[in-house]
């Protein structure tokens, strides 16, 4: 069964992209098949995979308003997986979407039509709550959320798990919470650890136990279209990324021998 996980947080430079490139890579290396979907107009996950976005042929834009083969418009990543890629182009499907019936469901109908080889679907969302994102949510079983462990992360945090709750009331009645992820973590930091426990008080098991350092490798492999997990693999970013692969692949696993049980 493949598995779509919508990699989502409204707030900008919490690392999200860096999260949806390293797990998808960490995911590949434990031998599972991956596509990852840059959904962000940026392209930054796409620069991040080794795909250069403004030399793009084919983009998500074609796959997703176009109906253009899945096959004709993903990229082989350095990293083991395949790459979806985006750019500038995604802005025009926006506006186009905003015009059209289903426009909410477009990502999931080109999903099931081309996507169930995969084991995972990972897709990076813009750092916003628009068309896009809402599409993004309503394709995927579950939403990882990247966060900060600081005061506005909490109060962004509020406002996105409002959306799910919407989506899943209205459109998307599977969608669960993956887990909040903290990034960029800094243990020295008193807020931090103020944060991290109050989220951890607050979300429970809904809290990956792994933790995402603060690290300089992870800041520079993306300038080498790299995943930290090639760029340095024995980097603490790169073993952290690897350690949350094996807690998510755990977690499905338990889930789906529990489903089996019943």
């Amino acid at each position: 069964m493949t598995r779509v996980i919508a990699v989502a947080n409204q707030k900008g430079g919490v690392g999200k992209t860096t999260t949806s490139v390293n797990l998808s890579a960490s995911l590949a290396l434990s031998g599972s098949s991956v596509l990852l979907i840059d959904l962000d107009p940026q392209g930054n996950a796409t620069m991040g995979s080794g795909v250069d976005k403004s030399s793009l042929e084919l983009s998500i834009y074609d796959w997703m308003m176009e109906a253009q083969a899945l096959d004709e418009v993903v990229h082989n990543s350095p990293g083991g997986y395949a790459i979806m890629p985006g750019n500038t182009d995604l802005t025009a499907a926006e506006v186009e979407l905003l015009g059209q019936d289903n426009r909410e469901h477009r990502l999931k109908l080109r999903l099931e039509a081309e996507a169930s080889h995969f084991e995972y679907v990972l897709i990076d969302c813009p750092p916003s709550l628009n068309i896009l994102t809402l599409n993004a949510l309503i394709a995927a079983n579950s939403v990882l959320i990247p966060m900060q462990c600081e005061y506005y992360a909490l109060e962004g945090l509020s406002a996105l798990l409002e959306t799910v709750e919407g989506v899943r009331e209205r459109a998307n009645p599977r969608l669960a919470i993956e887990g909040l992820l903290r990034t960029m973590y800094d243990p020295r930091n008193g807020l931090t650890r103020d944060v991290s426990r109050q989220l951890i008080q607050y979300f429970g098991d809904g809290v990956f136990r792994t933790v995402i350092p603060r690290n300089v490798r992870l800041a520079e492999a993306p300038s080498h279209g790299l995943p930290a997990v090639l760029y340095d693999r024995q980097s603490r970013g790169a073993v952290a990324y690897l350690a949350l692969a094996g807690e998510l692949r755990r977690k499905h696993q338990s889930t789906a021998t529990e489903s089996a049980a019943q």
